[in-house]
């Protein structure tokens, strides 16, 4: 299926450029979170008179996502987690407990969605995850798991 992208999707395109999708990934991703457009003559001719703004916000998205980056690049976030004898974790640590603590501390909301820990987090010690802000601008931080205490 044809559809015309209306942001840079990192590994995918840029925008304004006619892309061929499966048909589920289009209507199910790209369509239904205004990533993309279907590729009839009308859209195709609508994208290329908005192009500007499209690529105005763009630029001012990935300025945004730049200023956080600066923020949490290199920093290190100490978590505390139940563990056994051996230092294992019970569970794992999710990207949604790195995402609430980087907000506990930065003020900085970042999604979930946007976390990629490296190495999955089972246990305890030091973790490098990845930030994805934008297509073009990522971001890495060091996640420091320690021992707690007592259950809280």
């Amino acid at each position: 299926m044809k559809v015309i992208l209306l942001e840079n999707l990192k590994r995918i395109g840029s925008i304004g450029e006619v892309i061929d999708v499966k048909r589920g990934y289009a209507r199910n991703f790209l369509i239904a979170n205004k990533k993309a457009l279907y590729a009839s003559k009308e859209n195709i001719k609508q994208v290329e008179k908005i192009k500007l703004d499209l690529s105005k916000k763009d630029n001012e998205r990935k300025q945004e996502a730049k200023k956080i980056q600066e923020k949490v690049n290199n920093k290190e976030f100490e978590i505390k987690k139940l563990n056994t004898e051996n230092n294992e974790l019970y569970g794992s640590v999710k990207p949604t407990e790195i995402s609430k603590i980087i907000l506990q501390e930065t003020k900085l909301e970042i999604k979930p969605s946007m976390i990629q820990p490296i190495n999955e987090i089972k246990s305890l010690g030091k973790f490098k995850v990845k930030i994805y802000l934008h297509s073009e601008v990522d971001a890495e931080i060091l996640i420091n798991v320690k021992s707690a205490e007592t259950i809280q």
